[in-house]
């Protein structure tokens, strides 16, 4: 088993691949995370990890991104990439495919953080 070498590393990303997201597109989010962080060269500074169930199926694919603890719901291959291009690489959250954050706490899946508080 390899041992990575954690140095440098400022985001971690864990990829749910327990039953529900695999059957959601588990694998391919999966490659796509890992293709746009090896597309981008950031492999020095984002850490990828294949996690079992998370305990929100009903948010199939769900990908959390550390330190900012953000979860996205409803995760396939293209907003896998826009999450590395746009959250790892750039700073900025993906609001509408967020369904909880450490900061803001559980958003409900009908609306996100951008919209919670307005009416519609």
């Amino acid at each position: 088993m390899a041992t990575w070498n954690l140095q440098g590393t400022k985001h971690h990303v864990l990829i749910c691949n327990g039953g529900s997201c695999m059957r959601k597109g588990g694998e391919e989010v999966t490659q796509a995370i890992r293709d746009e962080i090896d597309k981008l060269q950031l492999h020095t500074h984002v850490h990828t990890t294949r996690t079992r169930c998370n305990g929100r199926c009903e948010d199939a694919c769900v990908v959390i991104v550390y330190p900012e603890g953000v979860w996205y719901r409803t995760i396939d291959g293209q907003v896998a990439r826009d999450i590395v291009r746009k959250h790892v690489r750039d700073g900025e959250v993906l609001l509408d495919y967020v369904t909880y954050t450490y900061d803001e706490g559980f958003v409900m899946p009908e609306y996100s953080v951008a919209t919670r508080g307005k009416e519609k």
